[in-house]
């Protein structure tokens, strides 16, 4: 039996906050997934901050009548041209586009940290971000706003118990048409959360279609979303077992095998859950699983031909006292960090818990299979089969109390530190946490 690992320590500790503060609530805050900036939502308002200078790059505003819940970058354009998408509670998603034609097209990511880093804000407010699109058809509040990995479709979510899916049609990427392809009517309460399957472990599978979409509602429970080949979206999954509204849900980022990406869900129940799916030996199939046929005549509800079996492998250790509203997996070290009402940030660290052995001799039971010609006969000698996967389990390694003093945390989230107190040779490279609160400070937080 394998030992298990020891459980280091870990230690938040707090770095200089971003400025300026905003003096009022604050949703979220989202890194761009190359370059170095974050996007904080609050009000009616997303104020873009550096990651270099921690300190405001530019800001949206004017685009919606009520607040924005959250936001999305678009991802796999070049630098200087940047793409962010906002979710208000006006019920509407707006898609907007900052762009520094001065650079040319050979930027690069160290250069717009260079530029941002020189801090001349005067030239920063002389380029405004121009809100390009309004994506309007939800009858409620839009609670959440994610993009694909490829950046062809855009996701949004509603409290009208709704997700629906947009596709971008341009023929380029200046001509800005989206269409809606599905309006997904199947959750029973609020849709909190939306997420796309990053393309890891995901291609080349034939049993797979190639966009994969999960969905977080106030009805309890998780909802995986595929698109069938006759291009209609349906649901392949309910994901059962939380006890109260399921904040949020975030695919496994990087998964460690080659296993189809798991899924992180939290809840108002105080916990935390790892999804996993069941997959099927290829060779036990003589088609893909996902051999999807003549189906367009089937209503859009689960069916049977395409449904996936999901179950929930871990539970995290209990960190929590109230609602859960943000966690975050780390693509680097597949830490995960989570925050909620009661002001706590805690993490947590999947280990080896040891190796199965495998089994001895045969049972009688096993023997008597062998006499009747079942099974082939081994003649009681302990059997060759492999050894099970080594087991894992999660534990708590640190927690920090009153992160955001009596305030509630709404957010948090892992990115890359570009700061002057990072070594040049971490910068981009090294991890640090960022939390945002009610009290309006965005907090970066370094692991020691």
């Amino acid at each position: 039996m394998a030992s298990p690992e020891s459980t280091a320590p870990m230690k938040l500790v707090p770095l200089p906050p971003f400025k300026p503060d905003l003096y009022e609530r604050a949703w979220q805050s989202i890194p761009h997934p190359t370059l170095p900036l974050l996007a904080t939502a609050h009000q009616k308002t997303v104020t873009v901050f550096s990651l270099s200078t921690l300190s405001a790059h530019s800001t949206l505003a004017n685009g919606h009548e009520r607040s924005i819940r959250s936001a999305t970058w678009k991802p796999n354009l070049p630098p200087h041209k940047l793409c962010l998408v906002t979710g208000s509670f006006d019920s509407t998603a707006g898609l907007w586009r900052w762009e520094d034609e001065g650079q040319g097209g050979g930027g690069s990511s160290s250069s717009l940290e260079v530029e941002i880093t020189s801090g001349n804000k005067d030239d920063v407010e002389e380029k405004d971000w121009e809100l390009i699109v309004v994506l309007d058809g939800h009858d409620s509040e839009i609670k959440s706003v994610a993009f694909s990995p490829s950046g062809q479709f855009l996701a949004t979510c509603s409290r009208d118990k709704s997700v629906w899916v947009w596709e971008d049609v341009g023929a380029s990427e200046a001509d800005d048409e989206w269409e809606t392809v599905a309006v997904l009517n199947e959750h029973e309460g609020d849709v909190k959360a939306v997420a796309w399957c990053p393309d890891t472990n995901r291609s080349g599978r034939g049993r797979y279609s190639s966009d994969v979409l999960a969905s977080a509602s106030y009805d309890d429970t998780v909802r995986v979303w595929r698109e069938d080949g006759e291009g209609e979206w349906v649901c392949v999954a309910v994901l059962e077992g939380h006890k109260g509204t399921v904040w949020g849900v975030q695919w496994e980022p990087n998964p460690k095998t080659e296993r189809f990406p798991r899924l992180l869900t939290w809840s108002a129940d105080r916990t935390i859950r790892v999804w996993t799916l069941r997959e099927e030996d290829d060779d036990a199939e003589e088609a893909p699983r996902h051999a999807w046929g003549r189906l367009g005549g089937i209503p859009n509800t689960m069916r049977r031909s395409l449904k996936e079996d999901w179950e929930c492998t871990a539970t995290l250790p209990t960190a929590h006292t109230r609602d859960i509203y943000s966690a975050t997996w780390s693509a680097d070290t597949g830490l995960v960090a989570s925050v909620g009402s009661d002001g706590i940030i805690a993490i947590y660290k999947e280990e080896t818990a040891g190796i199965r052995e495998t089994t001895g001799a045969a049972t009688e039971d096993e023997a008597a299979a062998e006499l009747d010609g079942d099974v082939p006969i081994s003649n009681g000698h302990p059997k060759q089969s492999p050894p099970e996967p080594l087991k894992k389990e999660w534990k708590l390694v640190s927690t920090t109390p009153n992160a955001h003093g009596p305030y509630e945390i709404n957010h948090v989230t892992w990115c890359k530190r570009y700061d002057t107190g990072c070594p040049p040779e971490k910068k981009g490279v090294e991890e640090m946490l960022v939390t945002t609160g009610d009290d309006g400070l965005v907090r970066p937080w370094q692991i020691a």
